[in-house]
């Protein structure tokens, strides 16, 4: 243990090799740096003020509703459609052409004229018309377990069972959330130089928010129109056990290779806040209380989490038995030791599963907003500036990048099956990422540049008739079936967080490694497989709703109250 600790003195990041893989990225949990909190976070800061201008809805939930968030220099409102759809229309299937609720999130605050405008829009989203007005599109469907029930429940005057709030989480779940110039909203560089809008997702992120709110709302509306007379509205505890679900599936799988300097980014500033956090010397004793006194209510989380594919069972199993083991070894752990985080994350690195793993780095930051939530601000990225190749650079150092980067893909025989089994295309109807079955399926011609350890295998072996001192520009005039990889390399080469080391197109990848990986920056949790290629999870659960923002804020809202049992 002398040793190590000594060793530890010299930190460094987590070696991408080990980081980088799909089985820890599909490990990763929500933390102080997930990008809900830091929306949060900022509404507090700047003292936001929420307004809800419009309510115009009818007893069966139809109709339209306005929220408006004020900021210091910009207003935007949340325009939600409300329908009336029945269950046997309700689909999870980005096909889908019909909703429950339709969403837009509005840059200021809309008359008259521009809700009609957006009333014959917004509801037909991809197949609607809009403008550099609208910053997000959204669309949700209402909890076939849960709806019916909570809004007859409440309309009784009674509070709806806790153990059913539990096993679902949400009484909507959206669909899709589209921002950044999707079918024609707002391009990210119109909100740019908004202070407001720094940051990955903000904007998405409000438009969430601001929609649960919405439904909370709506769900309390329709019990008291169901019985005005014994109706009555959730307690406020048992309303913030309510999040926003989300269905997401191969459509942000993409999205993590598509754009590496973003994501070397997101993960580089979670490895510099856990990097600062193992460097302390000596903890005080309010630091150590904070840690010790939220990993009860993490196995609260933990108890909460509900799935039923195998999958996530077995993890889940794992985890539990995990933060038993860190409860028990907590007991004789000293904490005034020299460097207690450090001697914490080595023993679990030994004794814990990568879920555990995930988990304790996730609760080790919590103590530490002075050292963490500062990097916030470091997880945008100007992709533009890493887009350009370097040819000047000879072949030799290209050779030593691959093999530094790409090692673990030069020893996968490619020409095996079962390494090359997949192939991701764009589907021509929906224009969403697909991954098809190479061999069964006649998509070899759409494939898309994402498997970038076999490309870069590829190249390798071209590489290898070229001279060491020949510029990568000869190379590359040779062989410009290359250049997006090369490019990919030298990338790389100067952000290592930004490829992950691991073959996305074989036979037993799990691509919902890659949406988990996504999602945990979002801040979502509860994340259930429903196969392994798409997941549902649970958005802003135990947050605070914006009426309570200035009164009673606690940034730990992401681990949920004890229940009497704890």
């Amino acid at each position: 243990m002398d040793k190590s600790i000594g060793q530890s003195e010299n930190f460094t990041y987590r070696p991408a090799q080990k980081l980088m893989t799909l089985a820890r990225m599909g490990s990763f949990h929500q933390t102080r740096l997930s990008f809900m909190r830091t929306l949060l976070r900022r509404l507090v800061a700047d003292e936001w003020q929420f307004k809800t201008t419009r309510f115009d809805i009818n007893a069966n939930g139809v109709g339209v509703a306005v929220y408006s968030a004020q900021g210091p220099k910009h207003t935007y409102s949340l325009i939600a459609f409300a329908n009336d759809l029945p269950p046997e229309k309700r689909s999870d299937r980005v096909i889908a052409t019909e909703w429950d609720a339709t969403f837009t999130l509005y840059d200021g605050v809309p008359d008259d004229a521009e809700i009609e405008r957006l009333r014959a829009n917004i509801p037909l989203q991809e197949a609607g018309r809009v403008s550099e007005r609208e910053l997000s599109l959204s669309r949700a469907n209402r909890s076939v377990r849960l709806w019916d029930k909570v809004v007859s429940t409440l309309a009784r005057g009674e509070q709806p069972n806790p153990e059913l709030v539990a096993s679902v989480g949400y009484l909507m779940r959206t669909t899709a959330v589209y921002g950044s110039g999707k079918f024609g909203v707002a391009d990210r560089e119109v909100l740019r130089d908004r202070s407001e809008c720094r940051g990955p997702f903000q904007t998405e992120m409000l438009t969430v928010y601001l929609i649960r709110t919405f439904v909370m709302d709506l769900v309390e509306y329709m019990a008291k129109k169901q019985n005005p007379k014994t109706a009555v509205p959730l307690n406020p505890e048992t309303r913030r056990r309510f999040g926003i679900g989300n269905s997401t599936g191969l459509g942000m799988a993409p999205f993590l290779m598509n754009h590496p300097m973003l994501i070397n980014n997101w993960i580089l500033a979670k490895e510099e806040a856990v990097l600062r956090v193992r460097s302390i010397e000596e903890a005080t004793q309010a630091e150590i209380d904070t840690f010790k006194n939220l990993l009860p209510r993490i196995v609260q989380n933990v108890s909460d989490w509900r799935s039923e594919h195998p999958i996530q069972i077995k993890k889940l199993a794992a985890l539990t038995e995990d933060l038993s083991k860190l409860t028990l070894h907590l007991q004789s752990f000293d904490f005034k030791a020299r460097y207690p985080w450090q001697r914490l994350l080595e023993w679990s690195t030994a004794q814990l599963s990568l879920e555990g793993q995930e988990q304790l780095i996730s609760l080790m930051l919590e103590p530490y907003s002075h050292l963490v939530d500062g990097l916030t601000d470091c997880m945008d990225a100007d992709e533009a500036k890493g887009f350009r190749i370097d040819g000047r650079i000879k072949v030799g150092t290209l050779v030593a990048m691959c093999k530094d980067i790409y090692g673990w893909a030069l020893d996968i025989d490619w020409s095996e099956k079962s390494a090359n089994a997949r192939a991701w295309y764009v589907s021509e109807e929906k224009l969403e990422p697909r991954l098809g079955e190479r061999f069964e399926e006649d998509i070899g011609d759409y494939e898309q540049p994402l498997q970038p350890g076999r490309d870069a295998a590829m190249m390798y072996g071209d590489l290898s008739q070229f001279d060491p001192e020949t510029t990568v520009a000869t190379f590359l005039l040779k062989h410009p079936e290359h250049r997006h990889i090369a490019r990919r390399c030298q990338l790389a080469d100067r952000y290592p967080y930004s490829e992950i080391r691991d073959n996305t197109i074989c036979a037993k990848m799990m691509p919902i490694d890659l949406l988990r990986a996504k999602l945990s920056f979002f801040g979502a949790a509860h994340f259930d497989p429903r196969s392994d290629r798409w997941v549902r999870i649970n958005m802003f659960k135990g947050a605070p709703f914006p009426h309570e923002l200035h009164s009673t804020y606690r940034d730990d809202w992401a681990y949920p109250p004890l229940t009497e049992a704890e």
